[in-house]
Formats: structure tokens, C-alpha cells, sequence
């Protein structure tokens, strides 16, 4: 495996690769791998020929109160378990790199962005949509791979992709768990144990409500209420929001159906965690 620095760099290996016909796969991530990382991973080289991880603490989609000064960075330990998976590139670019001196662009998509963690986290997708456009033009993927753990993300990349009529194919992975169902994420090493077992409230409430709606109940206030009730029982716990919406326009539902999908997101101690499940799916 072959660590890239600059974006150059990294272009001109994508050009070669792609003159010499083969296909690209991307798996963004800000690093600090765990095992839901390395599933990204594993996917890409079954969709493509060559398969690149960037590695990039965005702080562009950080807020001021949020936590990029302390995000979890380990690049020596993250290119170790990178190459384990075959990955043939890592990108590691810096922030200088990305965001040299005078940078003015932001790419924003409308409409979705405006909800959800939108609403508690203004101006984070631009960041994200910025990064992510950058990667695109960087990197030349014909397939990128995200997971679906934060859905909205994953819409509203696909929206993105769509409405700039880029050749790039969107897979999101399913969510993977750890052994106790939280779903994995590099912010759990900030949970303490009793914190940790807080969090477990999120998963609780997305089995309340995927089992509510298999037993027919489809009234979406009806089940926010019952979820909040699993969440605010727990004092650790600070709602942030529990919707129930469409899952390619993201709009609430009142009457939810098999293409609904139940979003949580909720502050465990000082730790915002997100969590969520397509009602038709397993995950």
C-alpha cells in the first residue's frame, strides 16, 4: 500500500489508473478505524478495480463548540489495518492541502440540509459536501462507499452527485454494530461506562419502534413519543431529534411505511451520537 500526501500526487495516480482502464473505488473517513471502517473497505474491492481510503479530519464541518480539536488521530495504527484490507492507496492529505490559503468555495445542496442534524449543526454539510466534492475531483472514483449510520449524509451526497451529473456511483453499507447493538462509531471512546451503557437507550428505541410498526402500528407521532419516552427515562441522555421520515426526500411522515426511516440523534453526557434504521431492512 502506498500512503499519498499531496492532492497532485494523488491525481496523477488516478489519471494513470483510470488510462490504464481500470475503475476506482473511494472510501472517505476521517479515520480513527474501527471495524465499521474497515467494512467500507472490504466492499470497495468488490465493486472496483483499485481501492482508496482518504483519511481527512475535515474542520470545515466542525462547529465551534464541536470537537476537531480533539477527534481521535492515529495514522500510523489507521495505515496498518488499511493495508490488511488490500486497500491499495491511502490518502492522507493535510488541511493546508486541502484548504490552501484564500479558499472561497463551498458547495451546498438546499432542502435536505435544513433538517435533522442540519438544524443543530449549521453549516456542517457544506463542510461535508465541500469535502467530499473535492475528494471526488482529487481522487476520481467510479463508486464511493459511505455509511449509512448517518443517513441524511448519505442523502444528501446522493443528491449532490445527482444534480451535478457526476459518473459516480453512491453505495451505502449497512450499519455495523458492536456485540451490545450500539452502532460503531469513532466517538464511543469518548463515552465513559456508565455512559456507554446510556447510549444503549438509541438502539432500544430503534428496536421499540421497528417492532411497534410490525406490529402495524404506522401513526409516526405516535411512535416518536414512544421512543422519546425510552430516551428521557434516562438522565444521561439529551434528545436532539426523533424523526420519521421519507428516506430519499427526508420529509416527516405522519403515516409511515415500509420506505420509512426512523432517524435519532441525542447527547450521551457531552457525546452526540447518532443512530437510525430503514423499517423494511434488518440493520
Amino acid at each position: 500500500m502506498e500512503i499519498i500526501h499531496s492532492p497532485s500526487q494523488m491525481t496523477a495516480w488516478a489519471n494513470q489508473a483510470l488510462g490504464a482502464g481500470k475503475t476506482i473505488a473511494l472510501t472517505p473517513t476521517m479515520g480513527a478505524f474501527h471495524e465499521g471502517h474497515l467494512s467500507l473497505m472490504r466492499m470497495a474491492r468488490h465493486q472496483a478495480d483499485l481501492t482508496v481510503t482518504s483519511i481527512f479530519v475535515n474542520p470545515i464541518q466542525f462547529g465551534p463548540e464541536e470537537d476537531f480539536d480533539q477527534y481521535p488521530k492515529s495514522l500510523a495504527k489507521d495505515a496498518a489495518m488499511a493495508e490488511k484490507e488490500g486497500v491499495e492507496i491511502l490518502f492522507a492529505p493535510t488541511v493546508a492541502d486541502m484548504y490552501p490559503e484564500g479558499f472561497q468555495t463551498l458547495i451546498t445542496v438546499k432542502g435536505i440540509t435544513d433538517r435533522l442534524c442540519g438544524l443543530s449543526r449549521p453549516g456542517h454539510f457544506d463542510g461535508v459536501t465541500t469535502v467530499v466534492a473535492k475528494l471526488f475531483n482529487i481522487v476520481k472514483p467510479t463508486v464511493a462507499i459511505f455509511g449509512r449510520k448517518d443517513f441524511q449524509q448519505l442523502a444528501i451526497l446522493r443528491k449532490m452527485v445527482c444534480d451535478l451529473n457526476w459518473d459516480i456511483e453512491i453505495i451505502g453499507h449497512p450499519i455495523v454494530r458492536e456485540e451490545d447493538g450500539l452502532a460503531m462509531s469513532s466517538r464511543n471512546t469518548y463515552l465513559s461506562v456508565t455512559e456507554r451503557q446510556a447510549a444503549l437507550t438509541l438502539v432500544k428505541s430503534i428496536k421499540h419502534v421497528r417492532q411497534r410498526f410490525r406490529e402495524g402500528e404506522t401513526n409516526a407521532e405516535q411512535l416518536r413519543c414512544e421512543a422519546a419516552k425510552i430516551l428521557s427515562d434516562n438522565d444521561k441522555v439529551t434528545i436532539d431529534y426523533l424523526s420519521l421520515v421519507d428516506q430519499r426526500t427526508l420529509n416527516d411522515q405522519t403515516v409511515i411505511n415500509h420506505d420509512s426511516v426512523f432517524l435519532v440523534a441525542a447527547k450521551v453526557g457531552t457525546t452526540r451520537l447518532i443512530d437510525n434504521t430503514v423499517l423494511f431492512d434488518e440493520n
